[in-house]
């Protein structure tokens, strides 16, 4: 990272083509999770004009109707009339139901033989940071750019012309490595047509205004916020552009300040290591940092098909760092156990009472990021291993 730079994350709203995917498929996770904690499931969806596709691979002790489900979320996220229409778009399902010897009993509640006997099932290198520019040790960029994409997500039942697909933008300005201050905010969002511009500018300027009333960092008199400063955007969602399951792993992730994985996040249970080291890598760099260890870290893991145990470890402080990485890094490794199945019970990922639930667990994780997210009561957001680092 450069001393001085300005650097952009982005959001978007859950009506977003590939956010709207990304729901369909964690909305089909929770549903086979819900009826059977052991099932293994694999989905992804792509839309298009008045098309939504669904590929599945699964095995399971349950029945899943995922057209039903599939028009209940694009209903919920608003797409009831116009272009695209859960009552009436077409949904094509490609459907393979895999052997039941697949599910994977041993790792519900798994017990030390089964940690041991439970490897990987896909090759991976899964990254996690953490930086105390935020609350929540996220990085500043995204996590305003998901406070805005909320805010008009909020903002849609009093802006009835507003569409559910909108994007959000934030540049912060950084002086020796620090964000010093908001350098520009970008918003653009389907509208009506026929909407007066007036209207437009007004109503989004006071969603994205309230968003700051207790943000990390507000806009100075020289922030530049731009509204629908492009072309006229009157046409929205996958009636616009199309849609694909796991096309937005920066927004997942951490804005692309940091390093992630070109595997998605979205539409796969707990035995894909490529989701769950995502998050224990997340769980790690944060008790670093939170430990006082590094102002930022990074945690890289690397897995192999076959192998429980991660083919390597290796924690970066960009220079941060109050004692050496390679330090960081074997207290790191004494203190976590990454191999997928002690992942799975440390986290509870086949058994979060969210599962129960109508929005579920994995779905919300789909829209506005799967790190940070103080909305929502993640296991490896908690801070719970500082004593075990510092020990």
């Amino acid at each position: 990272m450069p001393r001085d730079m300005i650097f952009t994350s982005e959001s978007v709203t859950p009506g977003h083509p590939d956010k709207l995917c990304d729901q369909i498929s964690d909305a089909a996770i929770d549903a086979f999770l819900r009826h059977d904690p052991a099932a293994h499931a694999v989905v992804e969806c792509a839309v298009a004009t008045g098309v939504v596709f669904l590929a599945a691979r699964f095995a399971a002790e349950a029945v899943i109707d995922l057209p039903s489900l599939a028009r209940k979320v694009i209903a919920n996220v608003g797409y009831v009339e116009g272009g695209f229409d859960a009552r009436s778009c077409s949904i094509l399902t490609s459907l393979v139901e895999l052997p039941k010897s697949m599910r994977q009993p041993a790792c519900v509640k798994p017990d030390e033989e089964a940690i041991a006997a439970c490897s990987a099932l896909d090759q991976a290198n899964v990254f996690g940071y953490a930086c105390r520019e935020t609350q929540e040790l996220m990085p500043l960029p995204i996590s305003l750019a998901h406070r805005i994409a909320r805010a008009l997500d909020r903002a849609r039942p009093h802006l009835p012309w507003l569409s559910p697909d909108a994007k959000t933008q934030v540049s912060i300005e950084y002086r020796d490595r620090r964000p010093l201050r908001i350098h520009t905010v970008t918003v653009t969002a389907a509208v009506a047509a026929g909407t007066p511009s007036g209207q437009v500018e007004e109503g989004l300027r006071a969603a994205v205004a309230k968003t700051f009333d207790d943000a990390d960092m507000r806009p100075d008199g020289r922030t530049a916020i731009n509204v629908n400063a492009g072309e006229p955007y009157e046409i929205g969602g996958p009636a616009r552009h199309a849609g694909l399951t796991g096309r937005k792993n920066g927004i997942d992730t951490y804005g692309e300040i940091a390093r992630q994985s070109g595997a998605a996040l979205s539409g796969k249970d707990p035995s894909r290591i490529d989701r769950i080291g995502a998050y224990a890598a997340r769980h790690a760099a944060k008790n670093v940092v939170a430990a006082g260890f590094a102002e930022r870290c990074e945690v890289h893991l690397a897995y192999a098909i076959g192998r429980a145990e991660p083919l390597s470890l290796s924690v970066t402080s960009f220079g941060t760092g109050a004692i050496p990485d390679q330090d960081i890094a074997a207290r790191v490794e004494n203190a976590v156990d990454f191999r997928p199945a002690a992942i799975m019970r440390r986290f509870g990922l086949r058994t979060q009472p969210g599962l129960r639930g109508e929005q579920g667990f994995y779905r919300p994780l789909a829209v506005y990021g799967h790190f940070g997210r103080p909305d929502l009561d993640l296991p490896w957001e908690a801070t719970d291993l500082v004593d075990a680092l510092r020990g």
